[in-house]
């Protein structure tokens, strides 16, 4: 199900922040009222694709802060799995100079309330319980807004990486509606027209485009 227009699911985790730091009792209720957040999931620590995105994100960081935006990252591997990656050199896989916090999902409790776990605990035909799938998340993101809703989402699969410049896009939009209370054609950039939600605006609008 999606989380669209839904308060995003609650969780106290310990997040690596800094580039290095352990803090515990992370959560995004921090950011209600004076943030908006980018919260991202990818599969693991120490791949192929998740280094790419990771790094892209931190890129743009400075973009998304100016935008009164967090941007977290999320996965099922352990605080110290996130530490000793944030401490290997991009050059041997790593990614050194991020410094935005990256959350530790290691029940996979966060995952899975988010919707985003590649698999499911079950009974075998013994009663045992056992993890159906893969146990690792998909390439979630979920743009919040400062009240704590979730306005957007979307989730890839794990060979398909994403395109931060849209997740900025989605900011950007989001926060020119809440400004300007104008609605966001396809394709909109920060700057283009945007549209009032009525018909004479839409026909003037579409008049001039199309």
């Amino acid at each position: 199900m999606s989380l669209v227009g839904k308060k995003a699911p609650h969780f106290k985790a310990t997040a690596v922040v800094n580039g290095g730091d352990f803090e515990d009792n992370f959560s995004l209720n921090q950011f209600i009222g004076k943030k908006y957040v980018v919260f991202f999931f990818y599969p693991l620590d120490f791949t192929f694709v998740c280094p790419t995105e990771l790094l892209a994100f931190q890129d743009k960081l400075e973009e998304f802060e100016k935008r009164d935006c967090a941007v977290i990252g999320c996965s099922v591997d352990s605080k110290f799995s996130h530490w000793a990656w944030l401490n290997t050199p991009t050059d041997k896989g790593g990614i050194q100079g991020v410094t935005y916090p990256i959350v530790a999902d290691l029940s996979k409790t966060i995952s899975d309330n988010y919707g985003v776990l590649a698999g499911s605990y079950d009974y075998n035909e013994e009663g045992l319980m056992e993890f159906n799938g893969v146990p690792q998340a998909y390439r979630g993101l979920f743009l919040i807004d400062k009240e704590g809703v979730v306005r957007h989402e979307v989730v890839n699969d794990f060979p398909l990486g994403r395109n931060i410049d849209e997740a900025l896009r989605m900011l950007e939009a989001l926060s020119h509606f809440e400004e300007n209370g104008e609605v966001c054609p396809a394709n909109w950039e920060e700057g283009d027209d945007a549209m009032l939600e009525s018909q004479e605006s839409v026909s003037g609008y579409m008049a001039k485009h199309w």
